[in-house]
């Protein structure tokens, strides 16, 4: 069985959601430091002016554990959000298909940002079709040492291969991976080009980029380069 690991990111790009396609298990990082200016409190949409990041404001303070994070609900970050994906995607095939979840999901008033990513992961899932089973690391018991971490969440979901990031290796100890009889592989991910408003074709952006113009061809699509290039790497022992 293989199981996939990430932080919760706001909305995610499609790696992200490829990663959890390839898995039959997915935990989801929440109780792990929060990193600043990185993925987990903002994404890239596209736009006519090629693309932009759209961003949740966050009352952070160093060393906070991403579902420690609260929202700073103060800015009204969720209507702007709103109004930015309908400002830039209301001409987008599905984007009408959608658009009463979105609506709901930010008249909500979040407290904390993990509950935000979370819900939007889930939502995606769902509506892209994928069926892995998501877990949240912060229901584990699990120790600190990064890749003992990971080690203890293989063993706690009975997986026998951990699917790592492309440059794991630069961080992980597979020693330990080993010694547990857990073999680990790194994903590959080959960036689909499709069909996008505004012209030239812009890689990496969020999964709304690919779900708004695609609909529920969105899965064949991140697919699609899947099925000519595998693109798993398996360490020698």
């Amino acid at each position: 069985m293989i199981v996939g690991i990430h932080q919760p990111q706001y909305l995610p790009w499609l790696g992200y959601f490829d990663k959890i396609d390839r898995s039959d298990v997915f935990v989801i990082l929440d109780n792990v430091q929060y990193k600043k200016n990185e993925w987990q409190n903002r994404n890239r949409i596209k736009t006519a002016q090629r693309w932009q990041w759209i961003t949740v404001p966050v009352l952070y303070h160093f060393p906070q554990r991403i579902n420690e994070v609260k929202v700073a609900n103060g800015e009204s970050w969720n209507r702007k959000h709103l109004n930015t994906l309908l400002t830039n995607y209301h001409k987008a095939h599905y984007f009408h298909e959608y658009l009463p979840f979105f609506e709901d999901a930010y008249a909500h008033t979040w407290e904390y940002l993990a509950d935000v990513n979370i819900h939007l992961i889930k939502y995606f899932i769902d509506a892209i079709g994928i069926k892995t089973e998501l877990v949240l690391a912060s229901q584990l018991r699990l120790r600190e040492d990064p890749t003992e971490r990971l080690v203890d969440i293989c063993k706690a979901v009975g997986a026998d291969t951990y699917l790592s990031g492309r440059d794991g290796d630069k961080y992980m100890d597979l020693s330990k991976f080993w010694a547990e009889g857990i073999d680990v592989v790194f994903q590959g991910f080959y960036h689909p080009v499709y069909d996008q408003l505004f012209g030239e074709f812009e890689p990496n952006m969020s999964v709304v980029d690919l779900l708004f113009n695609y609909g529920p061809q969105s899965l064949e699509l991140i697919r699609r380069e899947r099925d000519e290039y595998p693109g798993f790497g398996v360490p020698s022992r």
